[in-house]
């Protein structure tokens, strides 16, 4: 079982991060801001990127 050894190394790692990015969050200054931009500026890059791929696997079934 060497794969759920993976994958508590994995979430052990989420459950640390999560702990860094609530003290960054939380700090003072222009870094809640900056998560929050940085945040928004991913989720509306994912979005983007994956509707373009829907739109290319479509087109790949529909044809012309």
């Amino acid at each position: 079982m060497e794969t759920a050894v993976v994958l508590n190394v994995i979430v052990d790692n989420v459950i640390e991060m999560n702990e860094y990015f609530s003290n960054v969050a939380t700090g003072e200054g222009a870094a809640p801001l900056l998560i929050l931009v940085g945040t928004l500026l991913i989720v509306f890059s994912l979005g983007v990127f994956g509707v373009l791929t829907l739109g290319a696997l479509g087109s790949l079934v529909t044809g012309n």
